[in-house]
């Protein structure tokens, strides 16, 4: 998904940038840093760092989280202004960085885990089956549009437009 808005938004490639891979420039008159951690999962808060120490930046309204849900059907999503990592090792980590919950998280369905992988983290960590990979793929443009919105308007909105029931048009 970041590959996909730094194309959109024709964002400078990414660049080592401590923990992370990093890129920032400007969209739609806004200053965006786009960051893809380059730690185990666990130990995503650690990617955060060089936001954290920025002047002005404020984590309930700056800061947007993507990551995998296996709780979710794959093909589907839902934003979240805040809440619990809900056994999400990634977002606890997060979450333990930021010293808070509060904060938005667009969470991408990959589910459910099947019923003969007995331990879920063997279902996250696998390679994604061909038929997933492009349902996903189909979903980066929905993906794309419920992030534009959520930098222009805002996490209420964005959940209101994109969180309908049955849909992630």
């Amino acid at each position: 998904m970041a590959d996909t808005l730094v194309d959109q938004w024709k964002l400078p490639k990414f660049r080592r940038s401590g923990r992370s891979l990093a890129t920032e420039g400007r969209w739609a008159g806004e200053t965006v840093v786009i960051l893809k951690p380059q730690t185990f999962m666990n130990r995503s808060g650690e990617a955060l760092h060089p936001l954290r120490s920025s002047a002005g930046f404020e984590v309930s309204r700056d800061l947007l989280v993507l990551v995998d849900d296996f709780a979710l059907p794959l093909g589907t999503f839902r934003l979240r202004a805040l809440g619990s990592a809900g056994g999400h090792n990634g977002l606890r980590s997060v979450e333990a960085a930021l010293g808070t919950n509060t904060y938005a998280r667009l969470r991408i369905g990959i589910g459910p885990v099947p019923a003969d992988v007995d331990d879920p983290a063997d279902f996250v960590l696998a390679p994604l089956a061909r038929h997933e990979r492009a349902v996903l793929i189909d979903l980066l443009p929905g993906l794309a549009d419920a992030v534009e919105c959520w930098l222009d308007e805002g996490i209420e909105e964005a959940m209101n437009r994109f969180n309908r029931r049955g849909t992630t048009e």
